[in-house]
């Protein structure tokens, strides 16, 4: 081993386990109090604790079919645990304030985009109030001129950037995301990125992301959680100050340890 390799080992060492960040410190977002969900009689997750800081961003890894998605599910309340509970907020279990983004957009293709982003103001805004928001996030994520289309004609990345836009304009104390980025090109996943943050970092929201890529996970989270066969194996703090740089020293040592763990290396 190199002295090189010791003192980045010794610069960049981060603890494993329960984690306090700093955004929103003290003031729970959620908590997964042992959590279990099955299927028939397949134990998808089993036994998941889990507290998670309001503004924090927090990314959840694992090999397909480890339950990584099914946790996203439960905290967007698309399905309830078979055992445990899911706490929100201040001893609450509203999910009214949580949304959820896909890896497909899901847009509506017979109504235009900002008819798209109107959507995620259904019972909360109507008429030019929601017509308004919608304008004001289409802005924030580099589509103010394109409300008048149809979504066949935007590209893939413009079709997600609604995605995110409609995700956001109800303003969620909670932004689920499933794998959102997963079917673009690298070039456009970067940008994607870069997007997330620079909204998550002015709208001060709680995120999960769920992701197979490593690298996406560590350039964004504060914080990565490893499932492995449906149990929490490794709660890693990503101790890098923003913004940050792809394939840094500082990144590629967050990854090598969750890579590890991924494949008991």
């Amino acid at each position: 081993m190199t002295a090189a390799t010791i003192t980045a080992r010794q610069s960049f060492a981060a603890p494993t386990g329960a984690y306090a960040p700093e955004r929103g410190a003290g003031k729970l977002a959620f908590s997964f109090r042992n959590v279990a969900k099955q299927f028939g009689g397949k134990a998808v997750l089993q036994r998941i604790n889990l507290d998670v800081q309001e503004g924090q961003f927090v990314a959840v890894i694992g090999k397909s079919g480890c339950g990584k998605s099914t946790l996203l599910r439960l905290l967007a309340g698309l399905d309830k645990p078979t055992s445990g509970e899911l706490v929100q907020g201040a001893g609450t279990t509203d999910q009214k304030r949580t949304r959820i983004m896909f890896q497909e957009p899901r847009l509506l293709p017979w109504a235009r985009v900002i008819a798209n982003v109107e959507v995620g103001l259904t019972s909360i805004e109507k008429g030019e109030a929601a017509r308004k928001q919608s304008l004001e996030i289409l802005a924030e994520v580099g589509l103010a001129d394109r409300g008048g289309e149809w979504p066949a004609v935007l590209s893939g990345g413009q079709r997600q950037r609604v995605a995110l836009a409609r995700a956001l304009v109800g303003h969620p104390s909670i932004l689920a995301l499933d794998e959102p980025l997963g079917a673009l090109d690298a070039l456009t996943r970067i940008e994607m990125q870069q997007l997330l943050e620079r909204i998550w970092l002015a709208k001060k929201f709680t995120a999960v992301l769920v992701t197979h890529d490593v690298t996406e996970a560590v350039a964004l989270a504060d914080r990565v959680v490893v499932i492995d066969s449906g149990r929490i194996a490794l709660d890693l703090a990503i101790l890098v100050e923003r913004p940050r740089r792809h394939a840094s020293p500082e990144l590629a040592f967050f990854e090598r340890q969750i890579l590890d763990q991924l494949y008991n290396r």
